[in-house]
């Protein structure tokens, strides 16, 4: 059989694993499926003491990008561990502080937007940078968006605007490299997910339930299925594609005019 990707012996570095429902624990697995050498990054130590039976056997490092010098300890860890040079990298990584609730977006707080503006979209260009030397000259750098950064929902507070930077931010760095090597950058874009992150936004699970009825073929995305557009993205298949997003959201995008949909909204009460 073909080894179609293939991505067997590839070394790659998946950060943001944070539990089995982790988009970058989807992507780690099916790259070891692929037959290749997968690296974990994780945000603290208890988040790797949480994770030893789900990581048992592979290499693990730590690293909170929100902590200043962290990424540059991570690459020189990595190194150090002789993980290099890297093939791939995943980024996984998104937080916001929705502690005080869902505020109207004029009411967003500074701090609260630059901190989920450094750990969700600049992480990024500083995991770009540090692991630049330790990548080997057509590595593919692979990171997590949404399927669309035109739709404003209510209940995903602040994100868009960030994840808006992390997409723009994919095609400056895929600019930016190419003046040195062929290093790609590309962004997943995805539709709602099950994910444990998402399980803690107030009215998700209505928004994901209707993201369901959106889809052409009524049934939601599955986790499995970004990971396999990552696989794609991170393989040399895909090597066409630099400063990219491939939406990956089972037609949900295209179908605002459903006729379901459409009833549905137009019903009135008797």
């Amino acid at each position: 059989m073909t080894d179609f990707l293939q991505l067997t012996g590839k070394k790659i570095l998946v950060t943001g694993v944070a539990n089995r429902k982790s988009a970058a624990w989807h992507i780690g697995r099916a790259l070891e499926e692929h037959g290749a050498h997968v690296i974990y990054s994780v945000r603290s130590d208890a988040r790797r003491k949480s994770l030893e039976a789900l990581l048992a056997g592979r290499p693990v490092f730590v690293c909170d990008v929100e902590e200043e010098g962290a990424v540059e300890r991570l690459a020189g860890e990595v190194a150090a561990a002789g993980f290099v040079p890297l093939h791939g990298l995943v980024h996984s990584i998104a937080f916001a502080n929705y502690s005080e609730g869902f505020r109207p977006f004029h009411e967003t707080k500074r701090k609260d937007f630059l901190q989920a503006t450094a750990i969700s979209a600049f992480s990024l260009v500083e995991l770009a940078r540090a692991f630049k030397p330790h990548l080997t000259r057509n590595a593919s750098i692979v990171t997590i968006g949404i399927s669309s950064l035109q739709v404003t929902p209510d209940n995903y507070g602040f994100m868009g605007p960030i994840k808006a930077a992390l997409e723009s931010s994919a095609r400056f760095l895929a600019k930016s490299f190419s003046a040195t090597s062929e290093v790609r950058f590309n962004v997943v874009g995805a539709g709602p997910l099950k994910t444990s992150a998402s399980a803690g936004i107030p009215g998700y699970l209505e928004s994901y339930l209707y993201a369901e009825k959106m889809t052409f073929r009524k049934r939601n995305l599955s986790t499995d299925e970004v990971a396999n557009a990552a696989l794609f993205l991170l393989s040399e298949r895909s090597s066409g594609l630099n400063g990219a997003t491939l939406i990956v959201d089972a037609g949900l995008g295209s179908n605002f005019f459903d006729k379901d949909i459409i009833r549905l909204a137009m019903r009135t009460e008797k």
